[in-house]
């Protein structure tokens, strides 16, 4: 009998290598240092400020500091929001702190309808290039030939991404998540999360697919851990009649590299499927959708050629450098779970 139950065991585990948690929950602190001049009384920091929907619960959200006024605003972006603080005053330092409850589900849409719709008139501005997201030129002729013979919002949309699997990889040297300039990483092939993202997007666009970016930050897996490096980027495509759908080639590619794993590996298959349609519960969404980036209140220092996803600070008017290393901005993030 327990040899039998052993055997049953092992051919669920061959059939369904890798168990996906539902959901995750814990408690994530945000700790931030701006090193500002003492007399400096323009000091001014952006933080993405996550909001509850139907796959996370964001709650007992608690912001403690030295600064002189601070406040949520509504972005113009995707309806996202900001933590927005300033120091109007000389000071020896400023510091914010912000914990919140958040507690994340799996996002799971992979229940394809048969049939598709049109693209509703709302939806039709994520199929428009940008400044950032290029979708003419090379880009629109490989989209074409990716694509070729595939009808419908979602052949299209699995094609590309098929094609953004096989044609990139990732480069673990990279900062941050990387920049998301399309058509460097087209050349080049490597990349990091926000790159491979990048080119999805900017592909699924040139082919006729609404796409859109999606800025987050990943949950630690241990009671207590740093994620402090856990900001990720993933994207998400629209289909008539279903909604927006998560799609991750960028995770791919990251298990792929981790678990030293070749295109055609069992289980590389095994993520491909699991990716278009679904995203694990190891993560919450911080914003969508923008790369160039005006904030409000108004930054001083230009657009942010990317998107919200990291903090932002300008100092008397001047961007600091918040990808790079943390120079006069410092920050750290801990996740503690919550039973």
């Amino acid at each position: 009998m327990f040899k039998k139950i052993i055997v049953a065991v092992a051919i669920i585990l061959f059939v369904f290598p890798t168990v996906y948690a539902k959901e995750r929950q814990g408690e994530i602190t945000f700790e931030i240092n701006i090193e500002a001049p003492e007399n400096s009384t323009d000091v001014k920091l952006w933080l993405p400020y996550p909001a509850s929907d139907k796959e996370q619960t964001i709650e007992d959200v608690k912001i403690d500091g030295n600064f002189s006024n601070k406040g949520v605003y509504s972005q113009k972006e995707e309806k996202d929001l900001a933590l927005y603080a300033e120091w109007t005053k000389p000071s020896k330092e400023r510091t914010l702190k912000i914990t919140f409850k958040a507690k994340a589900i799996e996002r799971s849409k992979n229940n394809f309808p048969q049939k598709e719709s049109d693209i509703p008139a709302e939806i039709k501005e994520y199929v428009k290039g940008s400044q950032f997201i290029p979708t003419d030129g090379k880009i629109k002729e490989i989209a074409s030939g990716i694509t070729k013979g595939n009808k419908g919002v979602r052949k299209k949309a699995e094609a590309v991404y098929d094609w953004v699997i096989e044609n990139t990889f990732r480069d673990p040297d990279i900062k941050g998540c990387g920049t998301g300039d399309v058509e460097r990483i087209i050349a080049e092939k490597s990349g990091k999360c926000a790159d491979i993202s990048g080119v999805y997007v900017a592909l699924a666009r040139a082919a006729g697919v609404p796409a859109r970016e999606v800025w987050g930050l990943r949950l630690g897996k241990k009671p207590e851990e740093d994620i402090t490096g856990g900001h990720h980027c993933w994207a998400e495509f629209y289909m008539p009649g279903y909604g927006w759908i998560p799609v991750d080639p960028a995770d791919v590619r990251k298990a792929m590299l981790t678990e030293k794993l070749e295109l055609d590996d069992p289980k590389t298959k095994e993520y491909r499927n699991y990716y278009f349609g679904a995203v694990d519960a190891y993560r919450i969404i911080l914003t969508r959708g923008a790369k160039g980036y005006n904030l409000i209140p108004a930054q001083k220092d230009g657009i942010i050629p990317y998107g919200f996803m990291y903090p932002y600070a300008e100092i008397d008017g001047k961007a600091v450098e918040w990808l790079a290393g943390q120079k006069e901005l410092k920050y750290k993030i801990t996740f503690k779970e919550l039973n």
